[in-house]
């Protein structure tokens, strides 16, 4: 049994998670995420620990932020894109238990004073903003570090709160120019 709760979107979210693991789940009802879904939120991270495990769409991530506002030094869970895609939908209930465990195992916990040592021209250096193809370098090195993909501004974020080290990110950066080299 997993000592968290896992916070997911929806019943489809909480099924797929379920199948893959034991684990009690919260479910945000998707973006209209009400002050009595909140505050349960914040009352299981004060006594248990919270896992954010949310689709990998816009959507998922808005969740995100505001789970991770109101619950402070949560974990996060990321699933590629890939990993929760079925005919044309994205979401966590697309994905095999295989990746949802893959995924818990790979957890990161986000820190508040956001400290790092990845700095915004690590991230202009390693083709990751202000590159052609920065995004798809995000996605990749997302995928790599477990962060997930982000626009610029929120990857850079995601580096330094989850305090992703300059070695990790260099063995991370190798890895992801060989696989777009393929």
């Amino acid at each position: 049994m997993i000592k968290e709760v896992i916070v997911v979107e929806g019943k489809d979210d909480t099924t797929a998670i379920k199948r893959a693991v034991d684990a009690d789940t919260i479910e945000t009802n998707g973006s209209a995420i009400g002050e009595d879904v909140l505050r349960r939120i914040a009352l299981a991270n004060e006594r248990r620990g919270v896992i954010i495990f949310t689709d990998p769409d816009h959507a998922g991530e808005r969740i995100r932020k505001i789970v991770a506002r109101h619950a402070p030094g949560c974990k996060h869970a990321f699933l590629p894109q890939e990993k929760a895609f079925y005919k044309g939908d994205i979401g966590i209930e697309n994905a095999s238990p295989e990746a949802i465990i893959q995924a818990l195992s790979e957890l990161r916990t986000e820190t508040e004073d956001q400290v790092g040592e990845i700095e915004w021209n690590d991230l202009m250096e390693a083709g990751l903003i202000v590159h052609p193809n920065a995004s798809n370098r995000r996605l990749e090195m997302g995928k790599l570090l477990g962060i997930g993909y982000a626009n610029g501004k929120q990857f850079y974020k995601r580096c330094t709160s989850f305090r992703i080290s300059k070695s990790e990110f260099d063995v991370a950066l190798r890895e992801m120019e060989r696989i777009l080299e393929e």
